[in-house]
């Protein structure tokens, strides 16, 4: 059965609707899945208006309940009242009640179980007083200690954040050892999960200049970073650096790992965004999956039907890709054998199966087994 994505409209002055119109209209859309956009029916007919023909004439499949989706059609929940003011291009209060409107009727239909999936378009961070990612961790009840990860994709270049929508003069305090740690950790269990690689290659960014130029630039990366990598590796992550972010893209050494983790918000965006500008927002660390466009809400060519379709197209795409990867995993990893650990006489960790019998008839697995560092505990 075709999945169900819901996909919000986004900032009703921006062009979140003109993208996911243009995306939904082109390319096997309507063969892989079915799409509920969550908006507002007048609205969205206004929008409708600053498009070219091809892309003009749509006709909505008005619906209550993602239930009622029908195959080939964009079928549309209205989500706000019809007497919504559209005004290209301005950030007002009612474009702002109206984006979280959407967002939280889909997010209540996804934890309901009846979309599969999510893809937000743009908003104004005024919104949700913060950016997407932080208010779905809040939403979902990422537990403490864990956190989401904020992920920018195209092709083999992912680029995570330590520290995602907070001001230059916050981020010193924020680089701690835990949390670059932790972001590792999520990380890495994204790409195995929702990437598909085995042992993936991560590469850590450093926070001052010269990577700290050993310490005359800054003592972060030899206090903080280089032992955070050095316990990640402890627990089986491969990761490597840190790494001066200005040479580490300028040489295209980027190119040699599966996924970087860059200290704060410009200096992982700045470079992937000169890369591709159609790239895709996906937040890893959730119960969900969630996807979006990696640009803004575009005020400054909202109604002038000269927005680009391509990174709404590819968050479509992405979020379609990570259920059927997320989904494999959870099969092929849903019935290994329980282990637990233990220390031999040199006091290094050892796993071992726990003792039970076998369904096939009596045979005990009660011996210390050699179990890839991968394999998750049950």
């Amino acid at each position: 059965m075709k999945p169900i994505i819901a996909i919000t409209a986004g900032d009703t002055n921006g062009v979140g609707y003109e993208v996911l119109i243009k995306a939904l209209l082109t390319g096997y859309m309507f063969e892989i899945m079915r799409p509920v956009i969550y908006g507002n029916a007048v609205v969205a007919k206004q929008h409708l208006q600053t498009l070219d023909e091809d892309h003009r004439n749509v006709t909505w499949n008005l619906i209550e309940t993602p239930e009622q989706a029908k195959d080939g059609r964009l079928n549309l929940i209205t989500c706000y009242t019809d007497n919504l003011p559209v005004e290209f291009g301005k950030n007002t209060e009612s474009s702002n009640k109206a984006a979280k409107a959407s967002l939280d009727r889909a997010c209540a239909d996804l934890k309901a179980g009846k979309v599969q999936a999510l893809v937000t378009s743009p908003i104004s961070k005024e919104a949700l007083n913060g950016g997407h990612t932080e208010y779905l961790e809040k939403l979902f009840e990422v537990p403490s200690g864990k956190g989401s990860l904020m992920m920018l994709c195209s092709g083999n270049l992912r680029v995570a954040l330590v520290c995602n929508h907070v001001s230059i003069a916050e981020i010193p305090s924020q680089i701690t050892e835990e949390r670059i740690l932790s972001k590792l950790a999520v990380l890495n269990q994204s790409l195995k999960r929702d990437f598909g690689m085995e042992k993936p290659r991560i590469a850590v960014l450093a926070l001052n200049p010269h990577a700290g130029d050993q310490g005359l630039l800054g003592k972060e990366e030899q206090e903080i970073i280089l032992p955070a990598i050095t316990k990640a590796k402890e627990q089986g992550i491969w990761a490597f650096g840190p790494y001066a972010a200005d040479g580490f893209f300028g040489s295209e050494h980027y190119a040699q790992f599966d996924a970087i983790l860059a200290m704060y918000h410009d200096q992982g965006l700045i470079p992937f965004k000169t890369l591709d500008m159609s790239g895709v927002n996906f937040t890893a660390g959730l119960n969900i999956v969630r996807t979006s466009p990696d640009h803004g809400t575009g005020y400054d060519i909202a109604g002038k039907n000269e927005a680009d379709p391509s990174s709404m197209r590819n968050a479509i795409y992405m979020a379609i890709d990570v259920l059927r990867q997320r989904a494999s995993y959870d099969e092929l990893t849903a019935n290994l054998l329980p282990f637990i650990e233990r220390e031999d006489k040199e006091g290094k960790p050892r796993r071992e199966f726990i003792d039970f019998k076998t369904t096939t008839g009596g045979n005990r697995f009660d011996k210390p087994a050699d179990i890839p560092n991968e394999t998750p505990a049950q």
